[in-house]
């Protein structure tokens, strides 16, 4: 009989292939359990495929808006209730809303949203104090790494409507400005709903960063500050439709 030519090293030693390993736990493997799922190459594979499953789940999804906000904030406040509405009206102009799935802003937004017959994503996170995903959520999402997460909340929006909120709704504000100076965005419109919570922060933004020469005028033309849902929207609408060449005036002035 002619040896095979295709017959590895490995084989002709009698040690398994590559292949056999695979398929065959060994008794090192047995000992080990779940240990190799904790290593970088495994990890590589898991945020590849949380890439690949937001990707696919979120390909189809039309013109959408994020939004963020705190989760720390009950169906009482005057907030919940703007969120809530921004989210219906954002649909029934067309658009999809996306947020992180958890409670107080995102959850009324969302909440909006599914009422009104839309497509209300919740982009979820895996975190130490587990808030699991709002009852309003039609499309969700669950990742483990928050760059991942983030990805999926700018590649598919249009806009970022940003309520007040704590550490996570800061870090979204200023990466959002950020890939708009950087260019990675182009216009991409950023209103923050609530003069009065967000006053002081664009005023030392003004003060300590554009007075000082630390950022140009422009980084902040499409920045608004607003009380009115109502403008937020048409903001979105209008920015989609124009590529945000009619709303220059509405913009935080220098």
């Amino acid at each position: 009989m002619v040896p095979n030519p295709t017959i590895s090293r490995a084989a002709k030693m009698g040690q398994p292939t590559d292949d056999a390993r695979l398929l065959q736990r060994s008794e090192n493997d047995r000992r080990a359990g779940t240990e190799f799922t904790h290593g970088d190459p495994w990890r590589v594979l898991r945020i590849t495929a949380e890439f690949v499953e937001g990707f696919d789940a979120l390909a189809g999804l039309g013109p959408a808006i994020t939004i963020f906000g705190s989760a720390r904030v009950d169906e009482d406040s005057p907030w919940y209730r703007a969120a809530r509405e921004t989210g219906e009206k954002l649909v029934r102009n067309g658009f999809a809303v996306v947020t992180g799935g958890g409670p107080g802003i995102m959850e009324a937004a969302n909440r909006g949203a599914f009422e009104a017959g839309g497509v209300s994503v919740g982009a979820s996170i895996e975190l130490p104090h587990e808030q699991g995903i709002n009852e309003y959520v039609n499309l969700p999402l669950n990742f483990r790494y928050f760059f991942v997460r983030k990805t999926m909340f700018v590649k598919y929006a249009e806009g970022f409507i940003i309520f007040p909120g704590g550490f996570g709704t800061l870090d979204e504000l200023f990466e959002s400005l950020t890939l708009i100076q950087t260019g990675k965005l182009g216009n991409f419109p950023v209103v923050l709903f609530g003069e009065e919570f967000w006053k002081d922060i664009v005023a030392w933004v003004k003060k300590q960063l554009l007075g000082r020469g630390l950022i140009a005028a422009g980084d902040l033309t499409l920045l608004t500050v607003t009380d009115e849902v109502d403008q937020a929207v048409e903001i979105m609408t209008t920015c989609y439709k124009t590529n945000c060449a009619a709303v220059e005036g509405s913009v935080v002035s220098p």
